[in-house]
Protein backbone atom coordinates (compact mmCIF):
# COMPACT_ATOMS: atom_id res chain seq x y z
CA UNK A 1 0.00 0.00 0.00
CA UNK A 2 2.50 2.33 0.94
CA UNK A 3 4.34 1.61 -2.44
CA UNK A 4 1.94 2.24 -4.62
CA UNK A 5 1.09 5.72 -2.33
CA UNK A 6 4.82 6.13 -3.36
CA UNK A 7 4.07 5.54 -7.05
CA UNK A 8 0.99 7.84 -6.96
CA UNK A 9 3.11 11.00 -5.16
CA UNK A 10 5.69 10.77 -7.55
CA UNK A 11 3.35 10.84 -10.30
CA UNK A 12 1.62 13.91 -9.23
CA UNK A 13 5.23 15.29 -8.83
CA UNK A 14 6.11 14.74 -12.51
CA UNK A 15 2.69 15.91 -13.30
CA UNK A 16 3.12 18.76 -12.00
CA UNK A 17 6.78 19.89 -12.37
CA UNK A 18 8.11 18.18 -15.55
CA UNK A 19 4.63 18.32 -17.90
CA UNK A 20 3.28 21.28 -19.87
CA UNK A 21 -0.46 22.02 -18.10
CA UNK A 22 -2.69 21.16 -20.92
CA UNK A 23 -0.91 17.78 -21.38
CA UNK A 24 -1.68 17.21 -17.72
CA UNK A 25 -5.09 17.99 -18.25
CA UNK A 26 -5.41 15.55 -21.30
CA UNK A 27 -4.04 13.18 -18.56
CA UNK A 28 -6.15 14.63 -15.90
CA UNK A 29 -9.56 14.08 -18.45
CA UNK A 30 -8.91 10.01 -18.62
CA UNK A 31 -8.51 9.95 -14.54
CA UNK A 32 -11.42 8.37 -12.07
CA UNK A 33 -13.82 11.34 -10.29
CA UNK A 34 -12.17 10.06 -6.63
CA UNK A 35 -8.82 10.54 -8.23
CA UNK A 36 -9.90 14.37 -9.19
CA UNK A 37 -11.47 15.04 -6.07
CA UNK A 38 -8.11 14.25 -4.26
CA UNK A 39 -5.66 16.24 -6.68
CA UNK A 40 -7.53 19.34 -6.61
CA UNK A 41 -5.78 19.69 -3.04
CA UNK A 42 -2.34 19.43 -4.90
CA UNK A 43 -2.62 23.08 -6.57
CA UNK A 44 -4.62 25.75 -6.95
CA UNK A 45 -4.04 25.43 -11.05
CA UNK A 46 -5.14 21.70 -10.45
CA UNK A 47 -8.27 22.73 -8.20
CA UNK A 48 -9.22 25.51 -10.71
CA UNK A 49 -8.62 23.36 -14.25
CA UNK A 50 -10.70 20.31 -12.14
CA UNK A 51 -13.64 22.95 -11.04
CA UNK A 52 -13.80 24.68 -14.57
CA UNK A 53 -16.76 24.07 -16.40
CA UNK A 54 -14.80 23.22 -19.93
CA UNK A 55 -12.55 20.22 -18.31
CA UNK A 56 -15.80 18.91 -16.70
CA UNK A 57 -17.47 18.38 -19.89
CA UNK A 58 -14.33 16.81 -21.20
CA UNK A 59 -14.30 14.38 -18.61
CA UNK A 60 -17.83 13.91 -19.05
CA UNK A 61 -17.30 12.87 -22.95
CA UNK A 62 -14.47 10.45 -22.43
CA UNK A 63 -16.34 8.37 -19.79
CA UNK A 64 -19.37 8.31 -21.89
CA UNK A 65 -17.00 6.79 -25.01
CA UNK A 66 -14.83 4.28 -22.22
CA UNK A 67 -16.75 1.88 -23.35
CA UNK A 68 -16.90 0.21 -19.41
CA UNK A 69 -19.58 -1.68 -17.64
CA UNK A 70 -22.11 0.34 -16.42
CA UNK A 71 -22.73 1.21 -12.92
CA UNK A 72 -26.57 1.18 -11.38
CA UNK A 73 -27.97 3.15 -8.74
CA UNK A 74 -30.35 1.71 -6.36
CA UNK A 75 -32.11 4.50 -3.80
CA UNK A 76 -34.65 3.77 -1.26
CA UNK A 77 -36.27 5.89 1.27
CA UNK A 78 -32.99 5.42 3.52
CA UNK A 79 -29.90 5.16 1.17
CA UNK A 80 -28.46 5.00 -1.91
CA UNK A 81 -26.19 2.61 -3.45
CA UNK A 82 -24.14 2.27 -6.25
CA UNK A 83 -23.33 -1.16 -7.88
CA UNK A 84 -20.84 -2.21 -11.06
CA UNK A 85 -22.48 -4.78 -13.07
CA UNK A 86 -20.40 -7.56 -13.15
CA UNK A 87 -19.58 -7.14 -9.98
CA UNK A 88 -20.60 -8.46 -6.62
CA UNK A 89 -19.46 -5.13 -4.70
CA UNK A 90 -21.40 -2.51 -3.60
CA UNK A 91 -20.46 1.02 -2.08
CA UNK A 92 -23.23 3.00 0.13
CA UNK A 93 -23.46 6.47 -0.62
CA UNK A 94 -24.14 8.63 2.51
CA UNK A 95 -27.03 11.37 2.01
CA UNK A 96 -25.05 14.87 2.42
CA UNK A 97 -28.26 16.17 3.75
CA UNK A 98 -28.98 14.29 6.18
CA UNK A 99 -28.78 16.30 9.17
CA UNK A 100 -31.11 18.79 7.66
CA UNK A 101 -33.74 15.73 6.95
CA UNK A 102 -32.43 12.65 8.66
CA UNK A 103 -35.94 11.30 8.83
CA UNK A 104 -37.47 11.86 5.21
CA UNK A 105 -37.64 9.30 2.67
CA UNK A 106 -37.04 10.63 -1.02
CA UNK A 107 -38.23 9.45 -4.27
CA UNK A 108 -35.74 9.56 -7.22
CA UNK A 109 -36.82 10.78 -10.71
CA UNK A 110 -36.48 7.68 -13.42
CA UNK A 111 -33.12 8.80 -15.35
CA UNK A 112 -30.19 10.66 -14.65
CA UNK A 113 -28.07 13.44 -16.59
CA UNK A 114 -24.26 13.28 -16.78
CA UNK A 115 -24.48 11.40 -13.45
CA UNK A 116 -26.68 13.54 -12.03
CA UNK A 117 -29.84 12.84 -9.78
CA UNK A 118 -33.15 14.42 -8.87
CA UNK A 119 -34.91 13.17 -5.75
CA UNK A 120 -37.78 14.39 -4.30
CA UNK A 121 -40.46 14.52 -2.20
CA UNK A 122 -44.36 15.32 -2.10
CA UNK A 123 -44.56 17.95 0.91
CA UNK A 124 -40.46 18.65 0.93
CA UNK A 125 -37.68 20.45 -0.70
CA UNK A 126 -36.07 18.32 -3.69
CA UNK A 127 -32.41 18.16 -4.25
CA UNK A 128 -30.57 17.66 -7.43
CA UNK A 129 -27.45 15.39 -6.37
CA UNK A 130 -24.11 13.64 -7.89
CA UNK A 131 -23.43 10.75 -5.57
CA UNK A 132 -20.10 10.35 -7.62
CA UNK A 133 -19.17 14.16 -5.83
CA UNK A 134 -21.18 14.15 -3.41
CA UNK A 135 -22.09 17.19 -4.32
CA UNK A 136 -26.29 18.56 -4.44
CA UNK A 137 -28.12 20.98 -4.92
CA UNK A 138 -31.59 22.00 -2.89
CA UNK A 139 -35.10 22.42 -4.91
CA UNK A 140 -37.86 24.96 -3.45
CA UNK A 141 -40.98 23.92 -3.35
CA UNK A 142 -43.51 23.76 -6.27
CA UNK A 143 -46.89 25.31 -6.89
CA UNK A 144 -48.20 21.93 -6.60
CA UNK A 145 -46.06 21.08 -3.58
CA UNK A 146 -47.84 24.61 -1.84
CA UNK A 147 -51.34 23.30 -2.35
CA UNK A 148 -50.99 20.44 -0.98
CA UNK A 149 -49.42 21.32 2.17
CA UNK A 150 -52.09 24.08 2.31
CA UNK A 151 -54.87 21.73 1.89
CA UNK A 152 -53.55 19.28 4.48
CA UNK A 153 -55.34 15.55 4.74
CA UNK A 154 -58.30 17.03 2.61
CA UNK A 155 -55.96 16.82 -0.43
CA UNK A 156 -56.03 13.10 -0.42
CA UNK A 157 -60.19 13.43 -0.89
CA UNK A 158 -59.61 14.91 -4.04
CA UNK A 159 -58.53 11.94 -5.73
CA UNK A 160 -55.80 13.85 -7.70
CA UNK A 161 -52.93 10.88 -7.04
CA UNK A 162 -49.08 10.82 -7.16
CA UNK A 163 -47.40 12.74 -9.85
CA UNK A 164 -43.97 12.30 -10.41
CA UNK A 165 -41.45 14.42 -10.73
CA UNK A 166 -39.27 14.62 -14.35
CA UNK A 167 -35.43 15.12 -15.05
CA UNK A 168 -33.66 15.84 -17.78
CA UNK A 169 -31.01 18.16 -19.79
CA UNK A 170 -31.89 20.21 -22.85
CA UNK A 171 -29.42 19.12 -25.35
CA UNK A 172 -29.05 22.60 -27.14
CA UNK A 173 -27.91 24.83 -24.03
CA UNK A 174 -26.91 21.69 -21.69
CA UNK A 175 -29.34 23.55 -19.08
CA UNK A 176 -30.94 20.83 -16.90
CA UNK A 177 -34.86 20.78 -16.16
CA UNK A 178 -36.57 19.61 -13.35
CA UNK A 179 -40.05 19.75 -13.97
CA UNK A 180 -43.63 18.85 -12.80
CA UNK A 181 -46.98 17.64 -14.77
CA UNK A 182 -49.60 16.76 -13.27
CA UNK A 183 -53.31 17.20 -13.64
CA UNK A 184 -55.77 20.25 -13.05
CA UNK A 185 -58.90 20.03 -12.41
CA UNK A 186 -58.76 18.29 -9.28
CA UNK A 187 -57.02 21.25 -7.49
CA UNK A 188 -59.67 23.90 -8.99
CA UNK A 189 -57.76 24.73 -12.33
CA UNK A 190 -59.06 25.09 -16.15
CA UNK A 191 -56.30 23.76 -18.17
CA UNK A 192 -56.31 19.85 -18.62
CA UNK A 193 -52.50 20.18 -16.96
CA UNK A 194 -50.21 23.01 -15.21
CA UNK A 195 -46.69 22.34 -16.26
CA UNK A 196 -43.36 23.52 -13.94
CA UNK A 197 -40.03 24.39 -14.83
CA UNK A 198 -37.28 25.18 -12.30
CA UNK A 199 -35.07 27.72 -13.65
CA UNK A 200 -31.50 27.59 -11.60
CA UNK A 201 -30.51 30.68 -12.68
CA UNK A 202 -33.86 32.29 -11.08
CA UNK A 203 -33.67 29.60 -8.27
CA UNK A 204 -37.22 29.65 -8.57
CA UNK A 205 -40.32 27.61 -10.42
CA UNK A 206 -42.15 28.86 -13.54
CA UNK A 207 -45.48 28.01 -15.60
CA UNK A 208 -45.11 26.88 -18.90
CA UNK A 209 -47.67 27.07 -21.24
CA UNK A 210 -49.40 26.08 -23.31
CA UNK A 211 -49.04 23.11 -20.88
CA UNK A 212 -49.84 19.32 -22.06
CA UNK A 213 -53.40 19.14 -23.59
CA UNK A 214 -53.50 15.80 -21.90
CA UNK A 215 -54.33 14.41 -18.71
CA UNK A 216 -51.41 12.40 -17.57
CA UNK A 217 -51.02 9.17 -15.82
CA UNK A 218 -49.98 9.94 -12.21
CA UNK A 219 -48.34 6.78 -11.14
CA UNK A 220 -46.37 6.61 -14.47
CA UNK A 221 -42.39 8.44 -13.90
CA UNK A 222 -41.92 10.59 -16.87
CA UNK A 223 -38.99 9.71 -19.04
CA UNK A 224 -36.10 11.46 -20.44
CA UNK A 225 -35.01 10.59 -24.26
CA UNK A 226 -33.30 12.47 -26.40
CA UNK A 227 -33.94 15.85 -25.37
CA UNK A 228 -37.83 15.09 -24.32
CA UNK A 229 -39.44 14.20 -20.91
CA UNK A 230 -42.17 12.06 -21.74
CA UNK A 231 -45.61 10.88 -20.02
CA UNK A 232 -48.36 8.52 -20.39
CA UNK A 233 -51.50 10.24 -21.11
CA UNK A 234 -54.49 9.45 -19.08
CA UNK A 235 -57.31 9.21 -22.40
CA UNK A 236 -59.67 6.96 -23.75
CA UNK A 237 -56.97 5.30 -25.74
CA UNK A 238 -53.36 5.20 -23.92
CA UNK A 239 -50.59 8.04 -25.79
CA UNK A 240 -47.35 9.09 -25.00
CA UNK A 241 -46.85 13.12 -24.85
CA UNK A 242 -43.49 14.52 -24.86
CA UNK A 243 -42.03 17.91 -23.95
CA UNK A 244 -39.10 19.20 -25.37
CA UNK A 245 -36.97 20.54 -23.52
CA UNK A 246 -35.42 23.49 -25.33
CA UNK A 247 -38.39 25.06 -27.09
CA UNK A 248 -40.77 24.11 -24.29
CA UNK A 249 -43.65 22.81 -26.68
CA UNK A 250 -45.64 19.67 -25.58
CA UNK A 251 -46.56 17.12 -28.68
CA UNK A 252 -47.85 13.64 -29.35
CA UNK A 253 -45.32 11.34 -29.54
CA UNK A 254 -47.41 9.18 -32.33
CA UNK A 255 -51.20 8.65 -32.78
CA UNK A 256 -51.07 4.62 -32.80
CA UNK A 257 -49.97 2.46 -29.74
CA UNK A 258 -49.52 -1.01 -29.40
CA UNK A 259 -51.55 -0.54 -26.21
CA UNK A 260 -55.01 -1.49 -25.75
CA UNK A 261 -57.89 1.18 -24.69
CA UNK A 262 -57.85 2.14 -21.40
CA UNK A 263 -54.86 -0.24 -20.88
CA UNK A 264 -53.88 2.13 -17.58
CA UNK A 265 -57.85 2.17 -16.41
CA UNK A 266 -57.57 -1.57 -15.45
CA UNK A 267 -54.28 -1.51 -13.35
CA UNK A 268 -52.67 1.82 -14.28
CA UNK A 269 -49.01 0.14 -13.02
CA UNK A 270 -49.38 -2.53 -15.66
CA UNK A 271 -47.06 -0.08 -18.43
CA UNK A 272 -43.88 1.60 -17.34
CA UNK A 273 -41.60 4.30 -19.70
CA UNK A 274 -38.41 3.46 -19.95
CA UNK A 275 -35.07 4.23 -21.42
CA UNK A 276 -32.98 1.56 -23.62
CA UNK A 277 -29.92 2.33 -25.32
CA UNK A 278 -31.81 5.87 -26.17
CA UNK A 279 -34.83 5.18 -27.22
CA UNK A 280 -38.10 5.54 -25.99
CA UNK A 281 -39.87 2.04 -24.68
CA UNK A 282 -42.50 0.64 -22.82
CA UNK A 283 -43.19 -1.98 -20.92
CA UNK A 284 -46.82 -3.57 -20.77
CA UNK A 285 -47.66 -6.56 -18.57
CA UNK A 286 -50.55 -8.12 -19.36
CA UNK A 287 -50.58 -11.93 -17.95
CA UNK A 288 -49.23 -14.41 -18.77
CA UNK A 289 -46.27 -12.14 -20.32
CA UNK A 290 -45.18 -8.90 -19.82
CA UNK A 291 -43.91 -6.63 -23.81
CA UNK A 292 -41.20 -4.29 -24.37
CA UNK A 293 -42.19 -1.91 -27.21
CA UNK A 294 -39.72 0.09 -28.96
CA UNK A 295 -40.55 3.43 -30.46
CA UNK A 296 -39.02 4.29 -33.82
CA UNK A 297 -38.73 7.99 -34.51
CA UNK A 298 -38.15 7.48 -38.28
CA UNK A 299 -41.15 6.02 -39.37
CA UNK A 300 -43.40 6.58 -35.78
CA UNK A 301 -44.15 3.32 -35.20
CA UNK A 302 -43.61 1.01 -32.43
CA UNK A 303 -41.14 -2.42 -32.50
CA UNK A 304 -41.64 -5.77 -30.50
CA UNK A 305 -38.05 -5.78 -28.73
CA UNK A 306 -38.76 -8.92 -25.61
CA UNK A 307 -41.26 -10.69 -24.44
CA UNK A 308 -40.66 -11.84 -21.03
CA UNK A 309 -42.89 -14.79 -19.28
CA UNK A 310 -44.15 -13.28 -16.41
CA UNK A 311 -45.13 -17.51 -14.85
CA UNK A 312 -41.83 -18.36 -15.02
CA UNK A 313 -40.50 -15.44 -12.77
CA UNK A 314 -43.02 -14.80 -10.77
CA UNK A 315 -42.61 -18.73 -9.65
CA UNK A 316 -38.83 -18.93 -9.25
CA UNK A 317 -37.97 -15.21 -8.17
CA UNK A 318 -40.54 -14.53 -5.83
CA UNK A 319 -41.72 -11.21 -7.96
CA UNK A 320 -44.86 -9.66 -7.98
CA UNK A 321 -47.53 -9.68 -10.39
CA UNK A 322 -49.18 -6.19 -9.63
CA UNK A 323 -46.91 -3.86 -11.49
CA UNK A 324 -45.11 -4.08 -15.31
CA UNK A 325 -41.23 -5.12 -14.47
CA UNK A 326 -39.06 -1.94 -14.63
CA UNK A 327 -36.37 -2.48 -17.56
CA UNK A 328 -33.21 -1.02 -16.15
CA UNK A 329 -30.47 -1.55 -19.65
CA UNK A 330 -29.45 -3.69 -23.04
CA UNK A 331 -26.28 -5.47 -22.04
CA UNK A 332 -24.14 -6.95 -24.57
CA UNK A 333 -23.99 -10.87 -24.26
CA UNK A 334 -21.51 -11.71 -26.55
CA UNK A 335 -20.81 -11.30 -30.47
CA UNK A 336 -22.62 -14.17 -31.90
CA UNK A 337 -25.61 -12.72 -29.75
CA UNK A 338 -28.38 -11.19 -32.79
CA UNK A 339 -29.85 -9.17 -29.46
CA UNK A 340 -28.86 -7.73 -26.13
CA UNK A 341 -29.61 -9.15 -23.30
CA UNK A 342 -32.26 -7.22 -21.07
CA UNK A 343 -31.56 -6.34 -17.38
CA UNK A 344 -35.23 -5.75 -15.61
CA UNK A 345 -36.32 -5.99 -11.84
CA UNK A 346 -39.40 -6.48 -9.77
CA UNK A 347 -39.96 -2.77 -8.14
CA UNK A 348 -42.50 -4.61 -5.09
CA UNK A 349 -40.74 -7.29 -3.18
CA UNK A 350 -37.73 -9.42 -5.51
CA UNK A 351 -34.68 -8.69 -4.02
CA UNK A 352 -32.89 -10.35 -7.45
CA UNK A 353 -31.82 -8.09 -10.64
CA UNK A 354 -32.99 -10.22 -13.39
CA UNK A 355 -31.51 -10.47 -17.03
CA UNK A 356 -33.10 -11.61 -20.15
CA UNK A 357 -31.39 -13.84 -22.82
CA UNK A 358 -34.12 -13.36 -25.74
CA UNK A 359 -32.43 -16.56 -26.53
CA UNK A 360 -31.87 -18.63 -23.22
CA UNK A 361 -35.24 -19.42 -20.92
CA UNK A 362 -36.09 -19.18 -18.30
CA UNK A 363 -34.30 -15.41 -17.58
CA UNK A 364 -31.41 -15.64 -14.55
CA UNK A 365 -30.45 -13.09 -11.78
CA UNK A 366 -27.08 -11.21 -12.18
CA UNK A 367 -27.72 -9.40 -8.64
CA UNK A 368 -29.20 -10.45 -5.26
CA UNK A 369 -29.03 -7.87 -2.26
CA UNK A 370 -31.59 -6.99 0.33
CA UNK A 371 -33.76 -4.35 -1.14
CA UNK A 372 -36.08 -2.50 1.12
CA UNK A 373 -39.64 -1.38 -0.08
CA UNK A 374 -39.67 1.57 -2.46
CA UNK A 375 -36.69 0.63 -3.99
CA UNK A 376 -35.76 2.04 -7.03
CA UNK A 377 -33.04 1.24 -9.95
CA UNK A 378 -31.13 3.35 -12.50
CA UNK A 379 -28.31 3.56 -14.28
CA UNK A 380 -26.22 7.33 -14.12
CA UNK A 381 -24.65 6.11 -16.60
CA UNK A 382 -21.02 7.94 -15.61
CA UNK A 383 -19.37 9.22 -12.95
CA UNK A 384 -18.69 12.81 -13.66
CA UNK A 385 -17.87 15.89 -11.69
CA UNK A 386 -21.34 17.54 -12.97
CA UNK A 387 -22.86 20.44 -10.83
CA UNK A 388 -25.72 22.79 -11.78
CA UNK A 389 -23.84 25.91 -12.86
CA UNK A 390 -26.48 28.83 -12.73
Amino acid sequence: MMMMMGKKRRLMMMMEEGLPHDVVEHIMERLPVRSLLRFKSVSKQWKTTIESRNFQERQLKHEESGGRDPDVLMATESSQRRYVLGSSSSVKIPNPWGKENPTTGYFVSDNSCDGLVCLYHPLESGYVFNPATRWYRPLPLCQLQQVRMSQGESYFELGHGLFKLGFGKDKITSTYKPVWLYNSSEIGLDNATTCEVFDFGANAWRYVTPSAPYRVVGVADPVFVHGSLHWLTDCVETKVVSFDLHTEAFQLVSSKTPFPANSHDENPYSIVLCNLDNRLCVSHMKWPDQVIWSFNSGNKTWEKLYSIDLVMNSCCFDCSTICAFRPLLLVDGGKKKKKKNLLFYDTVSSPYLLIHDPEIQPDLFTFREHMEASQHLLKPGVESLSAVVA
